[in-house]
């Protein structure tokens, strides 16, 4: 990583950086990288998964309602065409 990869973060930002800034921010994303690279280079194959996971979302499902959209369109204070109105908040 270069100073001219750190300013074209600090453009993509939108921030304006000091040469100071720059140069301690390159030394920082650099340990930063280090970091993510020896990570990367630990073996894990002989490490077992966690037990017990299981997927707590449940599937998407229609269900009949007992409740109908007219009866609730009928039943809301304002409505325009098969829409609920509501107060404006902002």
């Amino acid at each position: 990583m270069e100073i001219k990869d750190i300013e074209k973060l600090a453009e993509l930002a939108k921030i304006e950086l000091s040469n100071d800034e720059k140069e301690g921010l390159l030394k920082d994303l650099d340990g930063i990288l280090s970091y993510v690279k020896q990570i990367e280079s630990v073996e894990v194959d002989d490490i077992l998964p966690e037990y017990n996971l299981r997927n707590v979302w449940r599937e998407d499902e229609i269900k009949n309602s007992v409740f109908s959209r007219d009866l609730i369109i009928n039943q809301f204070p304002d409505s325009q065409d098969g829409f609920l109105k509501v107060k404006k908040i902002l």
